[in-house]
């Protein structure tokens, strides 16, 4: 039997998601049907020693073989590190993901990916210069639920997409939390766009942009608003509407991300000319998607897909930039650059139209 290929990461942040994200990437493959690709933590990265260390022995098992450094520059220069995985709050992922990238380290970065499209085509960039990989950790995209909508959405038997409704928010009660928290805090890029909004968005991007009648057009025109909490002025409901119609589709997705009521039961509806995908919250990792197959206005059949796996589901991208780098790839298939992109331009449009402006100097490159 042919040995899997091990990527050994390093983890920037140890943080509440870095924790996740350990979390899963030391659950065994063969749980989830996966044998040509391991994972191996070799490097933690934190304010201090002990931070990294206190993560190690919580998250990564005490491992003894796992090096704790009191810096992010630790992690870059450390040479049994392949990858870097960032998660650190998102004003940082620019700084970070450009340190690693000259490293000549891989990179998974959290999402978004960036505070604005500027920094993102800036960090691709220099991802190409110095030939590595650069992806997103837009882990949705990668899990089994999501890859079976889209061979689903795919296959024509419910037609052609027509209308996305999709919906992620928090109850967070914000007048409790202090106003230097980066949800609040416009210095650290807060609100509910980019923290919430890349949720929502996915679904659009999978079910409609991905579509094999959309061609690979951007968005014909983005739509969207803002209500903004006197606490802070940073976005507390946002609602846009993303329309795809420049090629053979026609299709509109709506949109929305809360900060202050909680999502709702059934997070993502897709209609089709045929039939509804009903996605059970939450849309970060739903577990059931409900297939209801019409004829006119009438449901001629209904069926629900359930989806079980060891672990919360933060370990399949990793499987995908294993495989990634295994075979010399600059980008995944599954969600590439151009998709990232598509994002990061869709969330500065429903800025400027918004008129939510980070305060100077936050953005790295504008």
């Amino acid at each position: 039997m042919t040995k899997p290929f091990v990527l050994r990461w390093g983890i920037i942040s140890t943080g509440r998601i870095a924790n996740c994200f350990v979390t899963d990437l030391l659950v065994d493959p063969e749980t989830r049907n996966v044998t040509d690709v391991a994972h191996k933590v070799t490097a933690v990265g934190s304010r201090s020693v002990q931070s990294a260390q206190n993560f190690i022995t919580e998250y990564a098992k005490g491992d003894k073989s796992i090096k704790a450094y009191g810096s992010y520059a630790g992690v870059f220069a450390d040479p049994n590190v392949d990858a870097v995985y960032i998660g650190t709050p998102h004003t940082l992922h620019y700084e970070n993901a450009l340190d690693a990238i000259k490293a000549k380290k891989h990179v998974l970065c959290e999402k978004p990916v960036t505070l604005n499209a500027a920094e993102l085509r800036s960090l691709l960039a220099a991802a190409k210069v110095h030939g590595v990989f650069f992806m997103e950790a837009l882990w949705t995209r990668f899990q089994p639920l999501t890859l079976e909508v889209k061979k689903l959405s795919e296959s024509g038997v419910l037609g052609a997409p027509l209308a996305l409704q999709a919906d992620l928010s928090a109850y967070l009660q914000l007048h409790k939390i202090p106003k230097t928290h980066r949800i609040l805090d416009p210095a650290l890029g807060g609100g509910a766009l980019l923290d919430l909004g890349p949720y929502p968005l996915i679904w659009a991007i999978l079910a409609l942009y991905e579509h094999p009648a959309n061609q690979g057009a951007a968005p014909s025109n983005v739509s969207g608003t803002m209500l903004k909490t006197p606490l802070t002025g940073v976005d507390r409901n946002t609602s846009f509407t993303v329309t795809f119609a420049e090629k053979e589709l026609a299709a509109q997705a709506i949109l929305s991300c809360n900060l202050n009521v909680t999502s709702y039961q059934h997070g993502v509806i897709i209609r089709y000319e045929k039939g509804t995908i009903t996605i059970a919250a939450p849309i970060y990792c739903p577990k059931s998607f409900t297939v209801q197959y019409l004829e006119g206005s009438k449901v001629t059949k209904e069926e629900t897909r359930r989806f079980e796996y060891v672990g919360n589901g933060w370990h399949f991208q990793a499987d995908e930039v294993a495989r990634c780098v295994r075979d010399g790839k600059s980008e995944s298939s599954l969600w590439g650059h151009d998709k990232s992109l598509v994002e990061m331009d869709i969330f500065d449009e429903v800025r400027r139209q918004g008129n939510y402006k980070f305060p100077p100097g936050v953005e790295k490159v504008v």
